[in-house]
């Protein structure tokens, strides 16, 4: 295995070079995927719809090309899940990363081409441990095992062809390469279960029988997989099962509110933590230096970058910028096109840049309210239609409410906190609570996944607030008027401890 490692670690080094020119050549570097990605798909439907061809720099593709968000393609990626081909990208599209809802649909199929998993996901994973490997020169990571958390994945038959659709992380899993197999645990039956309770107790009864030095997953899984090793074991931290352990790999939600978890199961001031920013329509970024709270843009994946001003998103013409006319100041939703054929594609998250030499960037929010404490992607719209169905089923009236998350804290779980105010409350609180449950659940794969038995996230918790509780606060923050909102969804708890600290409550 010392072998392994030396001949990996100077392989992923070689790449810095690479990494290193796209940092000095950012925009030479983001013009020629431009083209490039223009060219290749010139003849698909889309490309002969919006005359590819005849687009020869940024401002003709932003006034030709309108902003998709996921309504806008569901059309293409429905025809595409159907077994067409040739309509956004050229190369045969047999892949579809399940990720959570939209306004209209429990979840989404984002197309994953063979270009996007070569010279995108898998570059980007191959990057994050060439990155590693060049700031830690002196790491034994090879030396021993990695584990995944990956989802599940199911395989579609469509006019005698196989199409998959599932997790990201899954279809990443199911397409690496075989030598990769040698470095990675648990085998792939298990990384590949659907049944959560299962899979976390064989991943858990596997894994410990390894000497496992690194782990890439979203914290809050990562979390209880790591809960239920020191239960099978009896240990106090993980480091007395895997001594040789150095590094975890996280993405996803923000590692915040987790890291004091982890710094007690993981005490050790030689385990470091790398972010990425990876989501099912692409891997864009990678923390390069250690202990920043920042990532470096990844520039040469086949992604090429446009941003919107987030003030400027309401308009009816929001006007997007080049990587090269971003300034250090502003939020911006992020537009991107890709080797999978999503063209000027909204994805939904806001960033701000912290360098522009090289260009490095934090994530900021989301375009709109929601809660993601723990990778359930919870939208407004899913709120507000749960809420609908609630009151529907249990007569009540809800005049006002907002929700955070309560984050995961020792042996307790997670869950979303709702303070609610009725004109008129229902007769069966705990009866509403289920309701507004299961309609979140319909609505929201994702969400549906982590309250799945309860595994992660318990049952929401309502406080039913007195009349005029919301009115009262809003007036204190001097927030009254037609142009002011209770905040329906928020991600941290500020609104929600003010609120309760007012001394209004159930």
């Amino acid at each position: 295995m010392a072998l392994i490692n030396s001949l990996v670690s100077w392989v992923m080094k070689k790449r810095i070079h690479q990494i290193e020119l796209f940092m000095q050549y950012p925009h030479e570097v983001q013009s020629e995927w431009f083209h490039k990605l223009l060219g290749n798909a010139k003849n698909t439907e889309w490309g002969r719809k919006y005359d590819f061809k005849s687009i020869q720099n940024p401002e003709q593709f932003r006034n030709r090309i309108p902003v998709q968000k996921y309504e806008s393609i569901k059309k293409s990626v429905d025809r595409l899940r159907r077994g067409e081909q040739n309509i956004m990208w050229p190369s045969e599209i047999k892949w579809f990363a399940k990720s959570s809802g939209t306004t209209n649909d429990k979840s989404k199929f984002i197309p994953v081409s063979q270009e996007a998993l070569e010279e995108c996901h898998f570059k980007g994973g191959k990057d994050m441990l060439s990155i590693y490997c060049n700031n830690h020169p002196e790491t034994k990571l090879f030396d021993g095992k990695a584990i995944a958390m990956g989802g599940s994945h199911q395989i579609t038959e469509v006019n005698n062809e196989s199409y998959c659709q599932g997790d990201l992380s899954a279809i990443l899993i199911q397409n690496l390469p075989t030598w990769v197999e040698f470095l990675r645990t648990p085998n792939l039956s298990i990384a590949l279960m659907d049944e959560w309770e299962s899979k976390i107790e064989m991943m858990a009864t596997e894994t410990i029988l390894h000497d496992v030095t690194n782990i890439s997953g979203v914290p809050s899984w990562t979390l209880l997989l790591f809960k239920r090793i020191l239960e099978i074991t009896g240990k106090k931290n993980l480091l007395e099962i895997w001594p040789n352990f150095e590094l975890f790999i996280h993405g996803g939600v923000s590692f915040f509110p987790y890291q004091e978890q982890f710094r007690q199961i993981l005490p050790s001031e030689k385990v470091n933590y790398l972010e990425t920013y990876n989501a099912s329509e692409g891997f864009f970024g990678i923390q390069d230096r250690d202990k920043a709270d920042d990532m470096l843009l990844m520039l040469d994946y086949g992604i090429y970058y446009e941003f919107i001003p987030v003030d400027m998103l309401d308009s009816d013409f929001p006007q997007a910028c080049t990587l090269g006319e971003t300034d250090l100041q502003t939020n911006y939703a992020m537009l991107i096109t890709t080797n999978a054929g999503l063209w000027r594609y909204m994805i939904g998250d806001t960033i701000r840049f912290t360098s522009n030499s090289p260009y490095r960037i934090k994530i900021t929010g989301r375009t709109k309210n929601f809660i993601n404490a723990f990778g359930e992607e919870l939208i407004i719209d899913n709120a507000e239609k749960a809420i609908a169905v609630a009151c529907e089923r249990s007569h009540a009236i809800v005049t006002e409410y907002t929700a955070a998350p309560v984050y995961l804290e020792g042996n307790k779980k997670g869950a979303h906190e709702w303070l609610i105010e009725f004109e008129k409350p229902p007769a069966d609180l705990s009866f509403f609570t289920s309701t507004l449950d299961n309609a979140l659940k319909s609505l929201n794969s994702d969400y549906e996944a982590k309250r799945y038995h309860g595994l992660l996230l318990e049952e929401p918790r309502i406080h039913i607030m007195p009349p005029g509780a919301f009115y009262n606060w809003m007036k204190s923050r001097g927030k009254l008027g037609g142009q002011h909102k209770v905040p329906r969804l928020s991600n941290n708890r500020k609104y929600i401890e003010e609120i309760l600290g007012s001394g209004v409550h159930d």
